[in-house]
């Protein structure tokens, strides 16, 4: 056996030690983390544009909604003891935490010492996309629910609005993807929200890809501010463009046709999609059908709809207080060590997310639809078992 001398032993740099103290992989962790939620942050927009809480201790978080009211003149020598009809109204939305959102791989030992780039880094940086695309979705399709449904006020003698639909066109869905059809749905839906008393401060538009590379090519026409911008803030599809005040994003992760993102069809009003241009190849929308995803499903406590509820969908225009998300875990890392690492030869990379989003204030949510038949509104829209304004 090999003496190794313990006298006037060497001064090690163990890059894995934070200030030369604790464990010796103290950082690798913290990097891989890094490179996870940078991961997750590049390919989230939703996140920043609805109303986020942290959830602790419990399964659920309330989010208060508070009617109108009004005002009234005082007169001299009265008591004021609030209105006498009870106003404002307030109603109460509840927004469950599904269960632990997972994404992991496994990463063997020697295939990373053969490997001649950062593979954990790589590996992390896919986790967090996958965390990301999760999160959004579930979000956009809240919205989309929320446009069909009434407002959670029900008190007798109080009308408060609902959320909106907006026909993009006639019926053929390629009207989808007409700039100028897209323009006009973008007023109706802010004069929507206008009359509806929606803030004007916070409102996006979420599109799919094509349907935002259609309006940017309109830039210094009508409807499009910002026209100053050019180049790659133009292209980011980061809300650097408006209409009507509504800044625009793109992403995949919109329901669209009944799929993700992007659908691709015969550019006829019974087929929703526009014909291929043939040099996409392979791409990840090709199978993004939208899943069932109501809380009959493992996993899920919210009720985000069925495939079939989103045929029409095509885009969506909303303000910051259009849908909650509640997070009891955030994106985080978790790297097995120790015995583990040395019984596999190997390390598991986890990343875990543990939300729940629905629609808070219908009246916020606009959605585009566009087709041979409008879809469905009111809570049959997301079956019989779903509870009235829930």
């Amino acid at each position: 056996m090999a003496q190794q001398s313990t006298n006037d032993p060497a001064s090690l740099t163990r890059p894995g030690q934070s200030n030369s103290t604790g464990s010796q992989r103290a950082l690798y962790l913290k990097l891989f983390s890094g490179e996870m939620f940078k991961g997750f942050q590049r390919n989230t927009i939703a996140r920043d544009l609805v109303m986020k809480r942290t959830l602790s201790n419990g399964k659920s978080l309330q989010f208060i909604y508070t009617g109108r009211t009004k005002a009234e003149y005082h007169t001299p020598g009265n008591s004021i003891l609030g209105n006498s009809d009870g106003a404002p109204p307030v109603a109460e939305k509840t927004i469950t935490c599904d269960d632990l959102l997972i994404s992991s791989a496994f990463v063997y030992e020697l295939d990373e010492t053969l490997s001649h780039y950062d593979l954990r880094g790589e590996i992390s940086k896919k986790i967090g996309y996958a965390l990301a695309e999760k999160y959004d979705r579930l979000i956009f399709r809240q919205i989309a629910k929320g446009a069909r449904l009434a407002s959670p006020i029900t008190k007798s003698g109080f009308v408060e609005p609902g959320g909106t639909q907006i026909r993009v066109g006639t019926g053929n869905a390629t009207n989808a993807y007409d700039a100028g059809l897209l323009q006009n749905a973008f007023y109706d839906a802010a004069a929507a929200l206008d009359e509806k008393g929606v803030s004007t401060e916070g409102r996006v538009a979420v599109l799919n890809p094509r349907q935002y590379y259609e309006l940017i090519q309109n830039v210094g026409s009508s409807g499009l501010i910002n026209r100053d911008e050019s180049g790659d803030a133009l292209q980011s599809g980061q809300g650097i463009i408006e209409i009507a005040g509504i800044k625009i994003y793109k992403s995949m992760n919109i329901p669209f046709f009944g799929n993700y993102g992007t659908k691709y069809g015969t550019a006829s009003a019974t087929n929703p999609g526009i014909t291929s241009p043939g040099n996409v190849g392979s791409f990840v929308g090709s199978d993004s059908e939208l899943e069932d995803a109501r809380s009959n499903v493992t996993g899920i406590h919210n009720n985000y709809g069925n495939h079939s509820d989103f045929e029409n969908s095509c885009g969506l225009i909303f303000q910051k207080e259009a849908a909650g998300v509640v997070e009891a875990i955030g994106p985080q890392v978790q790297v097995t060590s120790g015995d583990v690492s040395v019984v596999y030869q190997g390390d598991v990379i986890l990343g875990r997310l543990a939300m729940g989003a629905d629609f808070l204030n219908p009246a916020a949510c606009v959605e585009l639809v566009a087709g041979a038949a409008p879809a469905s509104t009111g809570n049959a829209a997301f079956g019989d078992n779903y509870p009235t304004n829930a």
